[in-house]
């Protein structure tokens, strides 16, 4: 049986660059959770992300984002990563 540790990354990048981003790690499949905060370090946006959300599920999301990007020029994406590894 795998135990489920996390880790949490963090980088600025620009609005523009901003769904882009996020679509590509929905992609990797393991992700726990991506917050979108502004340059001052508040959370403007937090996407929990389960195995089943997927796809269509998505599009409302992204089209949130769509509008954030629009409005922030540089932001930080603050990803929580799943780490499986074996029990001891």
């Amino acid at each position: 049986m795998a135990s489920e540790k996390t880790r949490t990354e963090e980088w600025s990048i620009s609005g523009e660059d901003l769904v882009s981003t996020v679509k590509a790690l929905v992609r990797e499949g393991n992700i726990r959770r991506i917050a979108i905060e502004n340059k001052k370090g508040s959370t403007l946006f937090e996407i929990p992300l389960t195995l089943g959300v997927v796809g269509a599920l998505l599009l409302p999301t992204l089209a949130a984002l769509g509008a954030i990007a629009a409005i922030v020029t540089e932001c930080k994406v603050v990803v929580e990563r799943i780490d499986s590894a074996p029990c001891e």
